[in-house]
């Protein structure tokens, strides 16, 4: 199941974020580093990151900060 985030304009596609980029978000948000996360999801550091960095440019989202916003507001 993949969690789909709507932007309030119209003219802006609702963006898609995949079930394990949830759940490193949530991970992140719960204020585990990167390397506890990817230990806890079975993966390398770096795939970890490569999903963070995937969700930042799909939601134009610059930092950990605002990651964890979202993944508050998301119930994540």
């Amino acid at each position: 199941m993949s969690l789909t985030l709507t932007t309030p304009h119209a003219e802006t596609p609702a963006l898609t974020l995949a079930p394990r980029e949830q759940e490193a978000l949530g991970h992140i948000a719960a204020g585990r580093t990167y390397l506890q996360t990817a230990r806890h999801m079975g993966l390398s550091k770096h795939t970890v990151d490569a999903y963070l960095r995937r969700i930042r440019a799909k939601l134009g989202i610059n930092s950990t900060a605002e990651l964890t916003r979202l993944a508050i507001s998301l119930g994540l």
